[in-house]
């Protein structure tokens, strides 16, 4: 770790570990390896931002049409995204085939249930407060093809909604179904802009994400800063794990922090690795701070030169 890092460690008594998913630990090397040489239809879920890929079946398909495919709750309308060509890190059984394009028919009910769903959002939370439950609903949703409401909430503790669902079902007469999100879910419903200024990336981008971890950002040569690090959702921020594999590639090829080398008469150690700008600091002895391109340093047994 280098000096520069080390004093940008400004968050002392936090337990920045709060801020990993779990299961982070190991995470970086638990990379989906399945890869589909067929071309797929990347589709989403419009109502919980949630991406499928689809076979193509035998429909011409342009990016924006709707269909209705099967999903983990029935069969409902999804947003043609394109074509994903060889899409890497996917599940073989997480791969859907199309029913159908969605008729007139289906886009006008569509309209109407989204209407409907902002009174049942009133209903929902008139129901909790009744109930005097720890709840807060993030959002609400009727599938287009088949009789059956989703309610996604949040709360800091198991609920017992057991009663809820009840209520619900006398009010709206079909199948109710709640579930429980977490901080990373509730952003990828709600979105929003991140301190970089663009959307939320589990919102805009993808919402399969691997577990991000602390060792990410120690890699990546960021402040373990808890607010700098951390996203809306209070957790680490999605984009550790997007540019992970980057830092961990080129770091591959570089001297570690902290090895000695003997340049230009004198010792001088390794204080800071900079993948992206290809720079390396280093602290002499005498005094002397460089800052050497990567491309100069080579390996010549188990030593480290410069060139």
């Amino acid at each position: 770790m280098s000096d520069v890092f080390e004093n940008e460690i400004d968050d002392e008594g936090v337990d920045l570990s709060q801020l990993e998913d779990e299961g982070a630990d190991g995470a970086e090397e638990s990379g989906e390896k399945f890869v589909y040489n067929e071309p797929l239809y990347a589709l989403r879920l419009d109502y919980s931002r949630e991406g499928v890929f689809a076979k193509p079946g035998n429909f011409n398909l342009n990016p924006g049409d709707a269909v209705i495919v099967p999903t983990r709750y029935g069969m409902d309308l999804a947003r043609v995204l394109g074509k994903a060509k060889s899409p890497v890190g996917i599940k073989k059984e997480d791969i859907i085939q199309i029913d159908r394009k969605a008729s007139d028919d289906d886009l006008s009910r569509a309209a109407d249930l989204k209407e409907k769903e902002k009174s049942a959002f009133k209903v929902f939370q008139e129901k909790v407060a009744a109930r005097k439950l720890n709840m807060k609903l993030i959002g609400a949703h009727f599938l287009v093809s088949e009789p059956k409401a989703l309610f996604f909430f949040s709360a800091d503790q198991r609920v017992d909604f057991r009663e809820l669902v009840k209520d619900l079902v006398s009010v709206f007469k079909m199948r109710i179904e709640l579930r429980q999100i977490g901080a990373r879910d509730e952003s990828r419903i709600t979105g929003g802009l991140g301190i970089c200024g663009r959307p939320y990336c589990c919102h805009a981008i993808s919402d399969k994400l691997r577990p991000v971890s602390i060792r990410m950002a120690k890699d990546q040569n960021l402040s373990l800063n808890s607010m700098k690090i951390s996203g809306q959702c209070g957790r680490l921020l999605c984009c550790l794990s997007y540019e992970y594999d980057f830092y961990a590639d080129a770091r591959k090829k570089l001297p570690n922090e902290g090895t000695r080398i003997f340049y230009d008469g004198a010792n001088f150690r390794i204080t800071e690795i900079n993948p992206l700008s290809s720079m390396i600091r280093l602290s002499g002895e005498d005094g002397r701070i460089l800052e050497v391109n990567a491309n100069r340093f080579v390996r010549e047994g188990n030593r480290w030169k410069i060139n």
